[in-house]
């Protein structure tokens, strides 16, 4: 009986939205090794200072909501911005596959 039920609990959570789960597991992925050393904009970095810094991004994503979010993507993080300001920058996963030892 036991078996039963922790397979219908299972199969019930695949049926719940995945949004905000999906990005807990993206930034769970990353080794925090990696975020320590990973230079990258914090919370409240102006627009202008982010491109100073960093560069042009690779990607602008149009702003969408109310208040208006947008997101630039860079090679190693992508950061979010509510209005001109950074709201969160998160490192991208390594989607390389591991090397052998």
């Amino acid at each position: 009986m036991m078996k039963h039920t922790w397979i219908l609990l299972f199969a019930c959570s695949l049926s719940l939205p995945a949004t905000g789960l999906s990005q807990v597991l993206l930034i769970d992925a990353v080794k925090e090794e990696q975020q320590a050393n990973t230079p990258r904009p914090q919370r409240g970095d102006a627009m202008s200072a982010v491109e100073k810094r960093f560069g042009s991004p690779l990607t602008k994503h149009a702003p969408i909501g109310d208040p208006p979010i947008s997101r630039w993507d860079y090679a190693k993080f992508v950061v979010y911005f509510e209005h001109d300001r950074v709201i969160t920058s998160v490192l991208k996963r390594n989607t390389s596959p591991p090397r052998e030892q």
